[in-house]
């Protein structure tokens, strides 16, 4: 008897219906900027930083913001209010004594409300840094100098998807026209193997075709010529193909672990000559220069950068010409905690909490810049004639 209920119980749980299937994955939220009110006491750092240092960066996007229509927008969705918002302010930073810290802080706390950005509720992020390259070149090719930089192609048509239907995104895209179709633009290894012909004349040549790749990836650098001068170069169009960063494809390889530093990464593409021209290929973007005269780099907002001070930002959040308070760490691990001002964008700088730190120019610059890969926070410095309307609008 004892058998035959325990062979009932055995059929009743196979009998059983099946555990209920664990629900499918989430998607991940969509990017979102969130805006958190806060006080200048909860900036970590606030009162050591040499706030007078961030003066003639801040300076520099004034110009440009106070040559606008009072009414035009400051940045994407009017994140940081009309033009008209930050005249008061601009006014004032043209007051503050040059080198004077207390004048400086004392002007920021006066005329900014400061509020903690987020992506969604995750207010940490990654920062990396970027810097201007040295190179070597001449303006005819002869001798080592057989790398040339490209001016941008004549049938090289730049647009954006958004401005023909508001369905489609606001991006820069690129390509040619062909047999009355626009079509891609040719991709890095294609143009390298003088796809383009005569399209693209050489602006200067180069010494070193890893140098040339790491400027392609900076942007905008100088070039020691071979007669004594020294020119600037910035970029002057994209063929528009996705970036893809030469330590993501060294990884991929197995030829670096992931993450390595960029002098890291140089060091191996200059001891490795014939398996570097093939992996710089796998990043099909190409670059496309152009002179720069006067003062430099230049960055997205069209004033020239400053060393330490200059951020490069996601602008489909955060508005050009916004000074910021930085919460993050050196690639030493040493706290860096300044203002600094958006003034430049990039190809990796993607998202609400994102940015990428200009560190200057020449080698010294290349070590820190290459090295830094560092999470960390920022505050949004607004004017505060835009941060009641903030406020009122719920922007947290």
């Amino acid at each position: 008897m004892r058998r035959l209920v325990l062979g009932a119980m055995l059929l009743l749980a196979g009998c059983a219906a099946p555990p209920p299937a664990p629900p499918p994955p989430s998607k991940p939220l969509a990017d979102r900027l969130v805006l958190s009110p806060a006080r200048f006491e909860d900036l970590p750092g606030w009162r050591r930083d040499s706030a007078a240092a961030a003066l003639p960066a801040f300076l520099k996007s004034c110009e440009r913001i106070t040559r606008m229509p009072f009414d035009a927008s400051i940045g994407a969705q009017g994140v940081g209010g009309v033009a008209a918002d930050w005249m008061g302010a601009c006014g004032a930073a043209r007051r503050v004594p040059p080198g004077d810290d207390g004048a400086a802080r004392a002007f920021f706390e006066q005329w900014f409300t400061p509020w903690q950005a987020a992506n969604n509720g995750k207010a940490d992020g990654l920062f990396t840094g970027y810097y201007e390259p040295e190179l070597n070149g001449s303006r005819v090719r002869h001798g080592p100098y057989t790398v040339p930089l490209l001016a941008r192609p004549g049938d090289l048509v730049t647009f954006d998807p958004g401005s023909f239907r508001p369905d489609l995104p606001h991006e820069q895209l690129a390509g040619r026209v062909m047999n009355g179709r626009l079509e891609p633009y040719p991709a890095r290894a294609a143009i390298e193997s003088g796809a383009l012909g005569d399209l693209a004349r050489p602006l200067v040549w180069l010494d070193d075709p890893v140098d040339a790749h790491i400027l392609h990836i900076q942007g905008s650098g100088r070039v020691k010529l071979d007669d004594g001068t020294v020119v600037r170069v910035g970029v002057a169009a994209t063929n528009g193909r996705p970036f893809v960063g030469i330590g993501k494809l060294l990884a991929d390889k197995g030829k670096l672990p992931a993450g390595s530093s960029m002098p890291v990464i140089r060091a191996w593409l200059r001891a490795h000559p014939d398996e570097a021209g093939a992996l710089m290929d796998g990043n099909p973007r190409y670059v496309f220069y152009r002179m720069v005269p006067g003062d430099g780099p230049v960055g997205t907002e069209g004033v020239v950068l400053t060393a330490q001070r200059s951020l490069a930002v996601d602008t489909r959040f955060l508005p050009l010409g916004a000074p910021l308070w930085l919460d993050t760490v050196t690639p030493k691990g040493v706290p860096l905690r300044r203002i600094v001002v958006a003034q430049d964008t990039g190809a990796a700088i993607r998202g609400p909490v994102r940015g990428d730190l200009f560190w200057g120019t020449g080698d010294a610059a290349f070590d820190m810049a290459g090295g830094m890969k560092s999470p960390g926070r920022y505050w949004l410095l607004l004017p505060r004639e835009r941060s009641p309307r903030l406020a009122a609008a719920g922007a947290d």
